[in-house]
């Protein structure tokens, strides 16, 4: 069975028990390492002044300690190959929604390939974040 090795134990240590929640059940089914958790202002600042991202701190939602963010990649990571990236991104959803439903968490949450959330289709977008899941309040 996989395991979170020690820098993506850290990671995902820094972030919201709801992901740690999620991510523990993933791990499970799906191998995967997490890139990120939460974020300084000068990697943020960083990361937005290189395009990584459309947010400057603290709007990100890796800003905040325990961050409501993390970055995770299917494991062993092929950056080109998006339809993996596509197929774990909607398992991590499906993960999350079922645990949601079961009271086990109590945030939604919203995923970097898919940002409006509302629909599941792979529609269009003008900024793809593969690797990031984030918490939305249920509304």
């Amino acid at each position: 069975m996989p395991f979170y090795g020690k820098s993506s134990r850290s990671k995902l240590d820094q972030a919201h028990i709801d992901l740690q929640v999620i991510f523990e059940h993933v791990i499970e089914e799906w191998d995967n390492s997490i890139l990120e958790g939460h974020r300084t202002k000068e990697k943020q600042d960083l990361y937005f002044s290189q395009g990584k991202s459309k947010l400057k701190f603290p709007a990100s939602k890796h800003n905040s300690l325990p961050s409501m963010a993390v970055d995770s990649v299917p494991y062993p990571i092929d950056w080109n190959d998006k339809e993996r990236f596509i197929a774990y991104g909607n398992y991590v959803l499906g993960v999350a929604d079922a645990l949601l439903k079961s009271g086990k968490i109590s945030h939604r949450v919203r995923w970097g390939g898919d940002w409006n959330h509302s629909d599941r289709e792979m529609s269009p977008q003008s900024f793809n974040d593969y690797p990031h899941f984030e918490l939305v309040e249920v509304v």
